[in-house]
């Protein structure tokens, strides 16, 4: 296949049209509960399982660049793939599409909350839905961790992760790199146990898989002259808003604080939502003022339950600015504003990431170190997987925790007696819907909602 019919090819998708794609990827917005866990496994699901687009080798590596990135992993994830299907188109869609039911389903819900303060019959939703989220999250460590842990090496490097992040709190970069190079040290010295993961479906036959096998597109081969215009091209609609509102009103005025302060909160995202938005919590409390400590975790409850990334609370904490402060504005014109700023600096840097870096990462797929080193780290993201799982399942099931500072140790000790029975039971419910009669997500979703609901009609909750 000569370079014309490789791209005519990419266009197409190898046999997925760009409107099938849209779809597909509409149906995984949809679907995109339960923080990264949940999200992953959806995509895992329908991409490499369902649809047959991407070999779960090639899922995984870029799963692992995802993971290196600042910023919400499964949102990048799905832009690396629909990039490669259909190049920048491909990666908009998706990555768009990805966060659009998280940017409306947050906005409606903050409209209401600045509106009346209460939330309570979408609480009660909430509520249902949180018991279905956590079945979904404890699938996706099972179904990941089927795949990633083949061997004791990697089954002991997943444990290793989780003990250190969840019972000593060891920053999320220190555990990868130390992942990486293990896993590099361990493949360059020829242990069969750091070849890479993932044979199992989805494999030769994979469209993505298949389109790279016959000859590789234009738009997947690395280009120093193409990352630079790229580049430039995604700094300028990242930093040139930020600089115009700096230049225009002023550090002192909120929107130029939104957009500044979540620019930087984009740089240092690593690891997930949780790994950071302590340091938001503080800031947006604390110094700026723009929310009550309350206020925060009511945002962080409406992100953990609607679609897209955790991280979309920043678009509350935005919006909650902006509204108490309107700066001569309408407070809900203001709000809004606010709140799509802060979404805007939060995810214009994830486009930038994979559209400059993906053609590289492709290209190292057959590198031997460089595989060990991204098996090992997979390994590792299972043990963090299962550590947001456990917290998940602390915040979904318990109504107090205690915080536990001895020694090296800093984590969270569920308090026994706050266990949230009719939560507990609505979890039970869910997980042996998924697990024991296969039952699928949107039903599953749908049940726990109305059960929800039902219980807060009978007073019970």
């Amino acid at each position: 296949m000569d370079t014309r019919n490789a791209q005519a090819g990419a266009d197409a998708g190898h046999g997925v049209s760009f409107n099938e794609a849209f779809r597909v990827w509409l149906r995984v917005a949809s679907l995109s509960f339960g923080g990264p866990a949940g999200q992953i496994a959806v995509m895992h699901r329908i991409l490499v399982e369902e649809k047959k687009w991407i070999s779960e080798g090639r899922f995984l590596h870029a799963l692992n660049y995802c993971m290196l990135l600042p910023g919400p992993e499964a949102q990048q994830l799905a832009t690396y793939v629909g990039w490669l299907m259909h190049r920048t188109a491909g990666g908009l869609m998706a990555g768009g599409l990805f966060i659009l039911p998280g940017i409306i389903a947050i906005m409606g819900l903050s409209y209401i909350y600045a509106a009346f303060g209460n939330v309570s019959f979408v609480e009660a939703l909430f509520f249902g839905l949180k018991a279905a989220v956590l079945a979904i999250v404890v699938e996706a460590v099972v179904r990941v961790g089927k795949r990633a842990l083949k061997n004791r090496i990697m089954i002991a490097l997943a444990a290793a992760a989780f003990v250190a992040i969840f019972f000593f709190a060891v920053p999320f970069p220190i555990i990868i790199i130390a992942a990486g190079l293990i896993g590099y040290a361990g493949a360059r010295s020829g242990r069969p146990e750091f070849a890479p993961a993932g044979h199992g479906h989805g494999g030769g036959n994979a469209a993505i898989d298949s389109m790279l096998g016959e000859a590789v597109p234009e738009h997947v081969k690395p280009n120093t002259a193409r990352a630079i215009r790229v580049g430039a091209l995604w700094l300028a609609l990242w930093l040139v808003p930020v600089i115009a509102l700096l230049a225009a009103l002023g550090q002192a005025n909120v929107f130029s604080q939104i957009a500044l302060f979540f620019s930087k909160m984009s740089l240092v995202t690593f690891g997930g939502a949780y790994a950071v938005l302590a340091y938001v919590a503080q800031q947006a409390v604390e110094h700026y003022h723009w929310l009550k400590p309350h206020e925060m975790l009511d945002g962080l409850g409406m992100a953990e339950t609607t679609p897209g990334p955790l991280i979309m609370v920043l678009q509350f904490v935005g919006f909650m600015a902006a509204y108490r402060d309107p700066s001569g504005l309408s407070p809900m014109l203001s709000a809004t504003l606010g709140g799509l700023l802060a979404t805007w600096v939060t995810f214009t840097p994830c486009f930038l990431w994979i559209f400059v870096g993906a053609p590289y990462i492709e290209r190292l797929r057959g590198n031997t170190g460089l595989a060990g080193a991204l098996s090992a780290i997979t390994a590792a993201v299972v043990g963090v997987i299962l550590n947001l799982s456990i917290w998940f399942a602390l915040h979904t099931l318990f109504r107090e925790t205690v915080p536990v500072h001895a020694f090296a140790l800093n984590f969270d000790r569920p308090v026994l007696t706050s266990v949230d029975i009719p939560a507990l039971v609505l979890s039970i419910a869910a997980a042996t819907a998924i697990f024991r009669f296969k039952l699928g997500m949107l039903t599953v979703l749908a049940g726990s909602c109305a059960a929800g609901v039902a219980l807060r009609l009978a007073g019970v909750i």
